[in-house]
């Protein structure tokens, strides 16, 4: 995320696809959804674009049970998150 604040769509879209990450992916769709929002439904230039805004909140979280052994178990947390992308036309 903080390689793509602030910068103008068409870089942070580029910084997004060249990075080896595994986050890069998800957040690449996202930001793509973002852009063609602000395009068609607010009538925003995609040309003037930015990322105004991009962070990451915790979601809910699953709670799964792994069979041990001597008849116990351990819990698995597997966590979720909320990914917000915020675009601006620059002015």
């Amino acid at each position: 995320m903080d390689l793509i604040r602030n910068k103008p769509l068409d870089e942070a879209l580029a910084i997004l696809q060249y990075t080896p990450k595994a986050a890069c992916e998800p957040l690449l769709k996202l930001v793509k959804s973002a852009a063609a929002n602000a395009e068609n439904n607010f009538n925003m230039d995609k040309n003037n674009l930015y990322v105004a805004e991009c962070y990451v909140c915790p979601g809910p979280t699953l709670k799964r049970m792994m069979p041990r052994d001597h008849g116990r178990s351990y819990r698995i947390l597997k966590r979720t998150s909320h990914m917000t992308v915020v675009l601006k036309e620059k002015e």
